[in-house]
């Protein structure tokens, strides 16, 4: 499974943020490296939100990270705004921060727990200046009611006080403040109860409309991620499999792994039980070792010797859809995920 290739890049100079050929590794502790994110490429346009999906180790957040240089990529480049971030250094990349900002997973840990509430949010003000006080409090309260909470009584608390839905609206007002253009959010929603996801959902819908704000939405849930997106790209082991507009993607996906993705959604009906057919098997390859040609073989019930031999290259095979698969999915195609994890 792949990633290389640019066939689903917009012209250059249309995106906002354009990422080429990105490589992220780390040196393991015991020896080896792991090769968190292998070579991939996307786009956003401005005023998109693309939707980042896989399952947990895919390297859905370490690439998040990697566009804000946190960490700096291994290799490859990251364009926004025309700018290349990964050649930025000190001052000139300290500048670019307001613009792009962070959504963090877990919606306690990523606010100071000594600090208030208030203080959290005008940190970034504070920081960057071109603010009086009264201008900054005015801000604050600004974002805070935009995200339904109320300044006067929450303005003094502490996280801990609050609960995880409360903390992870701080978090957006936090990142909305500083007026960014791209805000990157890592699974905001995984970490809440459901009806609170569907108000965080909601609430990040309005905040774009109302910011004009692009987005990358990092998530493991598909059911999730079709509703607040425009494009999907799907990432498994490190490598994009396949990008398209949910509806498409949803519809008829092109690749094995999204096939099992989609399947793997629960149904809200007690009475039908999942067929064991479509649950996909075996162990995640290591990161530290992965597989020859496409990532996705050893799971795959379509693999061939091709598969092992050859890494598929990322190619349209519908209007607005690619994907990098050397056997791609026909229209209405139903795969045997047991068939081939059982052999």
């Amino acid at each position: 499974m792949a990633g290389t290739g640019s066939a689903h890049l917009h012209a250059d100079g249309e995106a906002l943020l354009r990422v080429e050929d990105l490589v992220v590794e780390f040196h393991a502790r015991a020896g080896g490296t792991v090769h968190a994110v292998s070579g991939i490429s996307f786009d956003v346009l401005e005023g998109e939100t693309l939707g980042l999906v896989g399952e947990s180790g895919c390297g859905k957040s370490t690439t998040g990270r990697a566009v804000m240089q946190l960490p700096r990529p291994t290799a490859g480049r990251v364009r926004f705004d025309g700018r290349d971030l990964t050649s930025l250094r000190g001052e000139a990349l300290r500048k670019m921060r307001p613009r792009l900002q962070m959504v963090f997973q877990d919606p306690i840990s990523s606010l100071n727990p000594r600090r208030r509430i208030a203080d959290i949010v005008a940190e970034g003000l504070e920081i960057w200046g071109g603010r009086d006080a009264a201008a900054r409090t005015g801000k604050v309260d600004e974002v805070l009611r935009a995200v339904g909470i109320d300044p006067d009584a929450s303005r003094g608390r502490r996280p801990h006080e609050l609960s995880g839905g409360q903390c992870q609206r701080v978090s957006i007002a936090r990142a909305v403040a500083t007026d960014p253009d791209l805000i990157i959010c890592d699974e905001p929603v995984s970490a809440l109860d459901v009806s609170i996801q569907a108000q965080i959902l909601n609430l990040l819908r309005a905040m774009k409309d109302r910011y004009r704000l692009t987005m990358i939405f990092i998530a493991h849930d598909l059911a999730v991620v079709k509703n607040v997106s425009d494009r999907v790209a799907v990432m498994y082991l490190g490598k994009l499999c396949e990008v398209g507009t949910p509806d498409v993607l949803y519809a008829r996906p092109a690749h094995p792994y999204t096939a099992a993705l989609l399947a793997a959604i629960p149904v809200p009906d007690p009475h039908r039980r999942p067929d064991p057919k479509d649950v996909l098997g075996g162990e995640l390859p290591s990161p530290t070792a992965p597989p020859s040609g496409c990532r996705f073989r050893t799971r795959c019930p379509k693999a061939q010797d091709r598969c092992a031999e050859e890494e598929p290259v990322v190619r349209e095979v519908g209007e607005g859809q690619y994907v990098a698969c050397h056997f791609p999915l026909a229209p209405g195609e139903h795969l045997d995920f047991h068939a081939r994890t059982a052999g």
